[in-house]
């Protein structure tokens, strides 16, 4: 295979796939995805996972690779149990196909070619469980920011076509199922597709989006997928978007009908969101010297801090201040202690018969109607909010 990053990725799949012209515009630009600490932390869990599935997790290699994780400052708890959900979700699909199909198969981390469909393209599924003429292609998401759903999912289903081309020779099956699996948000979604389906849509969809998108288009397009784009920053097509509900946004709220205000609630997270990316793309071209007309570089605002903690507690320690009036405890907070201890061990511990977690109601947000959640009753909310501000 060729390099180790393919130029339109799987993971990238529904950028290139609606905005062809993201490609040129990063490579133009000289623009790369940049690594965070939520990737890195991704990467870890990526690496449990694959020992969980794939070996044992008990006896001295399992403890040596243990010593290994727990150098790293992202291992924890949470990531502990959250890779143990991941192993037996896919544990359960293998099981679930061996009973009906004693020649099943698993495989781990396996690598596909995607040439067929997307210029130098290749991949890397999670999990693979091949069975009863089925694909099970597994993919583990172990971030909690975003909520990844199967349906639909470019990357899951790239996956699945080059897992049909690599085994279509040694078995028969008809059926491809994609599996997303995010333990830390007790999300588990599926699709499934016949393989001719999702041959139809490699054709139909991939391969003229991906030959658009390798030759150089400049066709450009706004959605979901800009927020993962190394160009969105700077991208002119978002850019004029933005600024046009921005221009309606100026209007007074009194002024502006019920379809315009519906579409500025509905565009809000995307415009802040545009707003940041922005501000933050500046700051750092400033820091590498670049200037923006009416704008400089100035020291931020800092709170002091010790130099040295220890030896602020030694010098008033000997001027007879007591230790512990120098020091005030804290608990942990609830995101932070199932962090530490993993959510199964919270609940298990603090929820439940022991009560000792409670959720208060939460105040009244506007959301979209796609929203799951119960619409409430504005007259009641309205009353509470009224006999809450009652002074008897």
């Amino acid at each position: 295979m060729p390099s180790s990053h393919a130029r339109l990725s799987a993971s990238a799949a529904a950028r290139w796939i609606n905005c062809p012209g993201s490609i040129k515009l990063a490579e133009d630009l000289d623009l790369k995805s940049t690594s965070s600490p939520y990737a890195d932390e991704g990467t870890l869990a990526h690496a449990v996972a694959e020992y969980k599935v794939s070996g044992s997790t008990s006896g001295p290699a399992y403890k040596k690779e243990l010593r290994k994780w727990e150098k790293s400052e992202y291992w924890c708890g949470e990531m502990d149990e959250a890779t143990d959900f991941y192993r037996d979700e896919v544990y359960s699909i293998y099981m679930d196909l061996l009973q009906k199909d004693p020649k099943t198969i698993q495989m781990v981390e396996q690598k596909v070619d995607l040439g067929e469909w997307i210029p130098e393209g290749f991949g890397t599924s999670d999990a693979v469980v091949i069975g009863n003429h089925e694909i099970h292609i597994i993919d583990l998401k172990y971030g909690k920011g975003v909520k990844v759903d199967a349906h639909n999912n470019p990357q899951l289903r790239l996956y699945g076509l080059g897992t049909v081309a690599l085994f279509k020779d040694l078995y028969e099956f008809s059926e491809v199922h994609l599996h997303i699996i995010q333990p830390r948000l007790d999300h588990i979604s599926h699709e499934f597709m016949p393989v001719s389906e999702l041959e139809h849509w490699g054709e139909a969809i991939v391969k003229p989006a991906a030959k658009e998108a390798y030759e150089g288009s400049e066709r450009q397009k706004c959605g979901d997928w800009c927020k993962f784009c190394p160009a969105k920053a700077v991208c002119r097509k978002r850019a004029e978007e933005n600024l046009e509900l921005a221009r309606m946004d100026f209007k007074k709220p009194a002024y502006l009908t019920e379809e315009e205000i519906g579409e500025v609630l509905a565009q809000m997270d995307a415009l802040t969101s545009w707003v940041k990316d922005v501000s933050e793309y500046a700051l750092q071209k400033a820091l590498e010297g670049e200037h923006f007309e009416g704008w400089k570089l100035v020291e931020g605002r800092s709170n002091r801090k010790y130099a040295d903690e220890d030896k602020v507690v030694e010098k008033l320690t000997k001027e007879g201040y007591d230790e512990a009036m120098l020091y005030s405890k804290k608990l942990l907070t609830i995101t932070e202690m199932e962090k530490l201890i993993g959510k199964k061990k919270f609940s298990e511990l603090l929820e439940g018969k022991e009560g000792l977690v409670i959720k208060p109601e939460g105040k009244p947000v506007l959301v979209p109607s796609t929203d799951k959640r119960e619409e409430l009753n504005t007259a009641k909310a309205a009353a509470d909010d009224f006999g809450s501000s009652l002074p008897f």
